[in-house]
């Protein structure tokens, strides 16, 4: 048994004797800072259009979902996806329309994210 004083700080002291445990979301696909950053920009720009209103943000096992939505209690009008199991093939990036219809895949995300993004675009 452990004895414990008046001046230790007993929760330390708990996660001491605890064995490390794998953290669930240490095997979870992520977005980075720079990644996240710019699809942020993105939708903020597109809130401020009143194109967009909400957004979810799923880091599964295989893969890391950005969705967006025109309401939220419909379906996301899109999807960012970032699969890196196809980082060496078609790219880890990709836009996915709420048909399913991948729009546009690739290895860099600023590329892709340009068939969603109206502001660059050429008119």
């Amino acid at each position: 048994m452990i004895s414990i004083s008046e001046d230790s700080d007993p929760s330390g002291l708990r996660a001491a004797a605890r064995p490390a445990a794998t953290s669930p979301l240490q095997n979870r696909v992520t977005f980075n800072r720079l990644e996240l950053n710019r699809i942020l920009n993105l939708y903020g720009r597109m809130v401020a259009d009143g194109e967009w209103r909400d957004y979810a943000i799923d880091f599964l096992k295989e893969r890391a979902v950005f969705s967006v939505f025109r309401r939220s209690s419909e379906v996301p009008i899109y999807r960012i996806e970032k699969d890196p199991r196809l980082a060496r093939k078609q790219g880890m990036y990709s836009v996915i329309s709420a048909t399913g219809l991948i729009l546009r895949r690739g290895h860099e995300l600023e590329r892709v994210l340009l068939v969603i993004d109206r502001k660059l675009a050429i008119v």
